[in-house]
């Protein structure tokens, strides 16, 4: 029964956490949507008002990283990032990627990265919010039986 409880609390904690990651993930959204609307209609020569862009920060990112099961910081067109998505698109398991070279702040994501984790190259897989590796290692975990373990 003790377990049982436990399970619902946790379940719990996930959907409100959940809840205020989604939040997160929207204001930054549109944070970036200002951001480039601002760029794109900006004339410099006629106008002394300039776009500001809100860096990201160490604890937004590790919120996402806690946002969902699996997250992976990815860039669209990495084959290693492929091959991670790849792994866990072959075990049906959902996961929340963060294409980076989509976004404005690319460089300030992969410092913080760098941070958390150490290196800033992708992908930057994230199981349970615990930082397992990139494609390779993602790969081999896959091909061993421990990557399904530690989901």
């Amino acid at each position: 029964m003790f377990q049982g409880l436990c399970l619902f609390f946790q379940k719990q904690l996930q959907i409100i956490w959940q809840s205020s990651i989604n939040s997160i993930k929207i204001s930054i959204e549109d944070e970036n949507e200002k951001y480039q609307h601002n760029l794109e209609n900006s004339d410099e020569s006629a106008s002394s008002t300039t776009a500001f862009k809100m860096p990201i920060t160490r604890e937004e990112v590790n919120k996402l990283i806690i946002s969902d099961k699996v997250v992976i910081f990815s860039k669209s067109n990495c084959p290693y990032c492929r091959m991670a998505k790849e792994v866990f698109d072959a075990i049906k398991q959902n996961y929340t990627a963060i294409e980076l070279d989509k976004r404005n702040d690319t460089d300030d994501f992969q410092n913080i990265l760098e941070d958390i984790t150490g290196a800033r190259s992708v992908p930057r897989v994230f199981v349970n919010g615990q930082f397992l590796g990139g494609g390779t290692d993602i790969k081999k975990l896959y091909q061993s039986g421990e990557l399904v373990k530690k989901l």
